[in-house]
């Protein structure tokens, strides 16, 4: 099926132009469609929900796509929603959105601002906000899928659409795969997202071909040591000494042990140790970021902490019964890996439609993003692409690059695109993109 349909795709959407006529045409459609799309944005925004708790999020999601005539299903992965569209023989695509909030007390001032408090996994109250525009990304979908429900006659093969959850946590696509996305539901031969972006002008495309997000892992480890008087170290072993010596020597992975062609982040995020000024504590705790793109390096990183944290134990004395308890977190967020020549070719027919000034390549980042499973799950059978949209208003943006302001990032409580913007080029990206994959002169 692969051979079949999708790639003969690729090679036309590379090589064969919309006309001016059907660009502008599925622009307007957008358009006319933008009014209600809003009032979903602004519904979603003002509701989220956090990872795995999706409920009501998911609800609106399917019956919408009931609506549009989509075989629906819910409940997968928790509480993930698959919809499904067959339109005779051609290739399988899948486009998902994510739906999560995360716990971010939001502070934009928007008329329709979350007040949302959830008890997220901390135990702790707190508000509930879509700092990280997933309320962008779940529009824009629906959107997509408004457009190509009314146009299937212009495409054939299955669309897939999932409504994932957890993202935030990393676990969401995960619980998708795991719970039959790829055996109960038809498999993709080629998987698109998009990416709401805090750095970029709203309406401004970008991608980064190969790897595009980081591994994402977490560390902690527990310092073991002999504690006493702050007046008589000599009969202690120091733990806030040691895990300090732990925490520069960690840094030399990344400065002489990994390539300095190959990406890597170690950050010691937290460090506890001890309760008052004349005590040496018996303990201290890290917890630890670590980023990396391939499996080699992030292999190599995880061995070295652990290589480290032992060897500097044994060269400040400690016995081997107090050596240190490095635990890696089982669950981890692996790379996000755009298929390069797919990425190109979906990226040629952007330039076309929305001009070269609009789409750039851009750096990969550190971040992560869960996305990654979906390749990881089918890499032999399964194109990818996640790409980014860009999200600052552009008076905002002008005024941050003269150095007049700073930007707030994405999960800032101050987070607000220009979401109109976002959701309607978004909304012609997908749907444009996947015409070009499914349409009837690529599948006859």
């Amino acid at each position: 099926m692969l051979k079949k349909f999708l790639l003969p795709a690729i090679a036309a959407a590379a090589l064969t132009a919309p006309s001016s006529a059907l660009a502008d045409e599925l622009r307007d459609a957008v358009a006319s469609d933008m009014p209600q799309l809003m009032d979903l944005y602004r519904d979603l925004h003002e509701h989220p929900e956090l990872s795995f708790e999706e409920v009501k999020t998911a609800a609106k999601l399917a019956a919408r796509m009931r609506a549009l005539g989509f075989e629906v299903t819910e409940g997968v992965g928790k509480t993930g929603v698959v919809a499904v569209m067959r339109n005779g023989e051609g290739p399988t695509v899948m486009l998902r959105a994510d739906m999560d909030g995360l716990p971010v007390t939001e502070q934009t001032g928007l008329p329709y601002a979350s007040k949302q408090v959830a008890v997220p996994a901390s135990g702790v109250e707190t508000g509930v906000m879509h700092a990280c525009g997933h309320d962008t990304h779940m529009t824009a979908w629906i959107g997509t899928a408004q457009l190509l429900a009314e146009r299937k006659g212009e495409w054939s093969g299955t669309l897939v659409m999932i409504g994932q959850p957890a993202e935030e946590i990393g676990l969401g696509a995960k619980a998708m795969l795991d719970d039959g996305l790829y055996t109960r539901f038809p498999k993709p031969e080629a998987v698109l997202a998009f990416h709401d972006a805090a750095q970029f002008p709203a309406g401004m495309i970008g991608y980064s071909p190969g790897f595009a997000l980081a591994n994402v892992d977490s560390v902690d480890i527990h310092v073991k040591g002999v504690g006493g008087h702050g007046a008589y170290p000599h009969t202690t072993k120091d733990p806030i000494v040691l895990a300090s010596a732990m925490v520069m020597k960690f840094q030399t992975l990344v400065s002489r042990e990994s390539s300095p062609l190959d990406p890597a982040v170690i950050t010691v995020g937290s460090f506890h140790s001890g309760f008052k000024h004349n005590i040496i504590s018996d303990e201290a705790k890290l917890q630890l970021t670590v980023r990396s793109y391939s499996d080699e390096s992030r292999k190599l990183l995880l061995d070295g902490i652990s290589r480290i944290a032992k060897g500097e134990a044994i060269a400040a004395g400690m016995p081997e019964d107090r050596m240190p308890v490095v635990t890696l977190e089982k669950d981890y967020t692996p790379s996000t890996y755009n298929s390069p020549e797919f990425t190109e070719s979906v990226m040629a027919g952007f330039r076309e439609r929305f001009g070269e000034a609009r789409v750039m390549k851009v750096p990969s980042v550190m971040g992560g993003e869960d996305f990654s499973q979906f390749l990881r799950a089918s890499p032999d059978d399964t194109k990818s692409l996640i790409f980014w949209v860009g999200g600052v208003p552009q008076a905002e943006f002008e005024r941050a690059q003269a150095g007049e302001i700073s930007l707030p990032s994405l999960h800032s409580p101050y987070w607000a695109p220009d979401a109109e913007k976002v959701i309607a080029t978004a909304t012609e990206a997908m749907t444009a993109a996947t015409l070009d994959l499914m349409g009837l002169a690529n599948v006859q």
